[in-house]
């Protein structure tokens, strides 16, 4: 039985909830706050590049749990707060109310923002981003109207919510910086593929092109100025350029931040009262001997749970092989493994990506470092041995579609 101590959540996404249920599971005794920036309940948020924004699941549907079960297990979550300071030395926080709050153990899980252009234009009205509740909210009511959209960014949210507004019958203008979309994710050949199955759809795909200003009419969005002059008609714009992580809270705390908190293997600061999880945690993996920052709803999931034993005194190491999958049109995927630009050698591909039905490889020297089912399920379970093991494969076998997935070959 852990001693009654005061568990304080700065963030009110999915690693915090975990965080929660983790303490109360594990016997922890005493007060456990979390501290929500935003107006509602915990949530989750792939939902609202998919079923959600595409009006498939009702609005309940995204929400974690519901009062009475935060109720019923002693958890206090205090939305529309915000902690704007973080006194390691002090164990307290400041909120922006100026109240400030004690702890005897504080996980920050604050998340990430979208990013912003920082360009002419982007205050207009109709121009909006997708990384909240409220802003699907407003996306869903323009994919509802069938107006022109031009979307700023060819990434994972990007690329989704192409293909939403192509179903809801929207005419669709896709702008990418690079070559391709995904293409420093997946690839050039891969992100080729995800190219031309959005061009198949009627997304108008624009590559290589920058964005200088927004412009408007009546402080509403009517198109998008390139940087050639040319402006692009629309009636909408989603800007989805990627996500920062929220690290405010910790400006002038002393904890070490890089590209994000930087945790070891247990999600410890360099304050040992102090932790952090989610799309903020800079977390040393141990497969790795490195770093990484994940900024995906199953990295969230099982940090806030080891976060939460880890506070209690369990001693978790955190070593998930990171994990996302996407939905597009009737392309779904999943992709595990760590596969960064310089991290691996090439790709090999096993079955037919013209009918988007295969499993993509990522190799470094020998070794399986990623992996990416396409419309090809209940294969993660071997994906992840193989991966994990470490050892060199045969990689005629690896591409061959009629041979089960290999075991490591021993070095």
């Amino acid at each position: 039985m852990s001693p009654a101590q005061d568990y304080v959540i700065v963030g009110g996404g999915v690693a915090a909830v975990r965080a929660a249920e983790a303490l109360r599971e594990h016997g922890a005794q005493g007060s456990v706050r979390i501290i929500s920036a935003e107006p509602h309940l915990p949530y989750v948020r792939p939902p609202l590049s998919k079923e959600y924004l595409q009006d498939q699941v009702p609005r309940d549907s995204v929400f974690v749990h519901d009062e009475a079960w935060y109720r019923d297990h002693d958890i206090e979550v205090a939305v529309g707060t915000r902690a704007v300071a973080v006194h390691p030395a002090a164990r307290s926080i400041d909120l922006i109310d100026g109240q400030a709050l004690a702890y005897d153990r504080l996980l920050i899980a604050t998340g990430s923002s979208a990013r912003v252009l920082g360009i002419p234009g982007e205050d207009l009205d109709g121009v909006h981003r997708l990384r909240t509740l409220d802003d699907c909210d407003r996306l869903r009511d323009v994919l509802r109207t069938g107006q022109r959209l031009v979307i700023v960014g060819g990434g994972w949210i990007g690329l989704e919510v192409a293909a939403a507004a192509r179903i809801a019958g929207m005419d669709v203008t896709l702008l990418e910086q690079d070559t391709q979309p995904l293409r420093r994710v997946l690839g050039s050949e891969l992100g080729e593929l995800f190219a031309d199955l959005h061009v198949q759809h009627g997304v108008r795909l624009l590559t290589q092109v920058s964005v200088r200003a927004i412009v408007g009419s009546s402080g509403h969005v009517a198109g998008v100025e390139l940087d050639d002059g040319t402006t692009i008609r629309c009636d909408a714009v989603l800007v989805g350029v990627g996500a920062s992580p929220n690290l405010d809270v910790v400006r002038d705390s002393e904890l070490a931040v890089n590209t994000g908190i930087v945790v070891d293997e247990f999600l410890r600061t360099s304050d040992p009262a102090v932790f952090a999880a989610g799309d903020v945690a800079e977390a040393f993996h141990p497969r790795y001997s490195r770093h990484i920052r994940v900024e995906h709803i199953d990295n969230a999931e099982h940090q806030g749970s080891v976060a939460g034993q880890n506070m209690l005194g369990i001693r978790n190491a955190y070593e998930r092989l990171p994990f996302f999958y996407s939905d597009q049109y009737d392309v779904g995927l999943e992709y595990t493994g760590f596969a960064p630009p310089g991290g691996y050698d090439r790709v090999v591909v096993r079955g037919n990506t013209e009918d988007f039905s295969f499993i993509a490889f990522w190799l470094a020297d020998h070794r399986v470092v990623a992996a990416m089912n396409v419309n090809t399920w209940d294969v993660r379970p071997q994906l992840l041995a193989l991966i994990g093991s470490g050892l060199d494969v045969d990689e005629g076998r690896l591409a061959d579609p009629t041979a089960d997935i290999p075991e490591p070959a021993t070095r």
